[in-house]
């Protein structure tokens, strides 16, 4: 009687451990294995077929990229996490400190127009609020013809 009891423990037990991660939420060591064994692996042999010299042109690695992504949230759904998520900010940030880390940022950071173009939107207020005050001063001296 106890073998028969003690096997319907194990037998409980051992079907908590797997229904339950589905029924509670997000696996996160499995997501996390998972996206580090498929979607990395995927990814690195995508990457791998590309020249090295052409990893920072985004034409050319958004595919690749893309479908790191998609792979990501693919996993996501299948484990029941939410995504995006920590694990998967995490898992970017990784692969672009490995592979993206060289990439100049030129062209995508905010910078100031050249003089030639920033001169006239301030050299022209400046002199219109001078011409202004000068106008205005001007035409408070002169009070004949006001009414």
């Amino acid at each position: 009687m106890e073998r028969t009891s003690l096997l319907k423990a194990g037998f409980m037990l051992w079907m908590a451990a797997h229904v339950l991660p589905l029924v509670s939420g997000c696996n996160r060591s499995l997501y996390e294995r998972t996206i580090h064994d498929l979607c990395l692996a995927n990814f690195r042999l995508d990457l791998g077929g590309l020249d090295p010299g052409l990893w920072c042109s985004w034409p050319d690695t958004m595919r690749i990229y893309e479908d790191l992504t998609n792979c990501t949230h693919q996993v996501a759904h299948r484990v029941g996490c939410f995504w995006p998520n920590q694990m998967v900010d995490r898992f970017f940030m990784q692969i672009h400190r490995s592979y993206f880390h060289n990439c100049a940022l030129t062209g995508r950071l905010i910078h100031d127009p050249p003089p030639s173009i920033l001169a006239p939107f301030i050299a022209v207020p400046v002199l219109v609020t001078l011409l202004m005050t000068a106008l205005m001063v001007w035409r408070s001296k002169r009070t004949e013809g006001v009414l």
